[in-house]
């Protein structure tokens, strides 16, 4: 079942700040920092699932399995990336159960043509204001609980420009989206534009290196937003954490030089990952086994 927290989170105008989680491990780490939401990246779910670029190549299946599995290996909160919504309208209606039933709390849908390309990389196109319209009127008679949240982006900024991109979210907000998601503002100025015009809860994301500026919490509340993602910070420090500690161990042959404070060890490993529970499971049930009577010889 979706949480109901982020919903009466955004009613209560609190601030959701959303790590971005792409595999169990990342998922794990941030889920016991006490965050409100956890936001299962498209980007990074593609790349670590089936290293290829997110690009419009991962399926429906590939996509819900993947976010289900983080939904319920959490107990934060996980707004999950649906892409487009995998198609037309009745594949909208299917994501949207599915992800749903996987556990997810939110479902961020796309107004991107098919196949769509990541936020903040060159070449995409949308459809029209109208048809993406349809898509939200779907998405939300076709979830069962009003607790699993809507948000409604639209890419149009980059190739129409910041008016459409506002028109647009207008739209989208009539057509009953919880959250509304103009992605790639290319400036504060531009940022808090949007949350002049529009009257429902603003998603911003927050991606190092992209086409939108890096703004702290408090002044993105003060602007109107109400959850903000990072989705690369894990993948993009992971990837340089293994880059370090992969090159260390070919140049030295050993891992004997890699230090403390630059990995988890292997025991705090063990406990994210549960093993504690196996270990008292074999022990409880090693020692009801010892009690069991001898076969006959």
């Amino acid at each position: 079942m979706p949480h109901p927290s982020l919903r009466q989170a955004l009613a209560a105008d609190e601030f959701i700040l959303a790590p971005g989680v792409f595999d169990m491990i990342s998922a794990k780490v941030a889920d016991g920092m006490g965050f409100k939401a956890l936001y299962a990246t498209g980007f990074g779910v593609t790349a670590s699932h089936l290293g290829l670029p997110d690009a419009g190549i991962a399926t429906y299946t590939d996509m819900v399995s993947r976010m289900g599995t983080i939904a319920r290996g959490c107990t934060t909160p996980v707004i999950a990336d649906a892409d487009t919504g995998y198609g037309g309208l009745l594949n909208v209606r299917h994501a949207v159960r599915g992800y749903e039933d996987a556990g997810v709390t939110a479902i961020q849908i796309e107004d991107q043509e098919v196949p769509k390309k990541c936020g903040h990389t060159p070449g995409r196109k949308v459809i029209p204001a109208e048809e993406m319209a349809l898509k939200i009127r779907v998405a939300v008679e076709a979830r069962r609980s009003e607790d699993f949240l809507i948000i409604a982006r639209t890419d149009s900024r980059t190739s129409l420009g910041l008016e459409e991109a506002i028109r647009r979210g207008k739209i989208f907000a009539e057509a009953g989206a919880d959250v509304i998601f103009i992605e790639s503002p290319e400036s504060e100025a531009e940022m808090a534009e949007v949350g002049r015009q529009i009257k429902k809860p603003l998603f911003a994301n927050m991606v190092e290196g992209g086409c939108t500026p890096i703004v702290p919490a408090d002044r993105l509340h003060a602007m109107g937003y109400r959850i903000a993602i990072y989705p690369a910070v894990g993948f993009l420090t992971v990837a340089a954490a293994l880059t370090k500690a992969y090159g260390q161990l070919k140049a030295d042959g050993h891992s004997n030089n890699m230090g403390v404070n630059d990995a988890y060890s292997f025991a705090r490993m063990c406990e994210l990952m549960g093993f504690p529970d196996v270990w008292a499971f074999d022990k409880k049930w090693a020692e009801e086994a010892g009690n069991l009577p001898k076969a006959a010889e």
